[in-house]
């Protein structure tokens, strides 16, 4: 299995492709495919937020090797996606907006990747840490269960 463009809106296209100029960064064995969204524990799928009520949708319980999944900070990448400096305190962020801080917005978004150092931030460290990951292939062969399934509500 591969990541597959046709399923990525629009709007977080170029997103998309940071993050896969990042997994091709970090990843050694990466196959230069687009991203497949990896949970590090399984979601409540009941929850609002993962798919529209009513959506036919798969979950895949997978197990594959570490080195092939860039892990990330779910709440930090919503700083890539809304086109926002990730600042780890009010300082920062008042240093940065008033152009007096040397790091760029996109330099700021790669720490994502630095879960310790979000956790030891007085903005990102006041709950659980969310962790997604990513990969560029899964194996057949990794697929440890498969669950079909309807979405509910909205």
């Amino acid at each position: 299995m591969v990541g597959n463009p046709d399923f990525i809106w629009a709007e977080i296209l170029e997103d998309y492709h940071w993050m896969i100029k990042q997994m091709k960064k970090h990843l050694s064995h990466y196959p230069d495919e687009y991203p497949i969204w990896l949970w590090t524990e399984k979601p409540d799928l009941r929850r609002s937020g993962h798919f529209y009520g009513g959506t036919h949708a798969v979950s895949l319980e997978v197990e594959i090797l570490s080195l092939q999944v860039l892990l990330s900070d779910f709440d930090a990448w919503h700083s890539v996606l809304n086109d926002s400096f990730l600042a780890l305190d009010e300082v920062e962020w008042d240093t940065f907006y008033r152009n007096e801080l040397s790091m760029s917005k996109e330099e700021s978004w790669e720490r994502i990747f630095d879960l310790g150092l979000l956790k030891g931030s007085p903005w990102w460290n006041d709950s659980e840490q969310h962790l997604q990951g990513v990969s560029g292939k899964i194996e057949i062969s990794h697929v440890r269960k498969v669950r079909e399934f309807i979405a509910r509500g909205s």
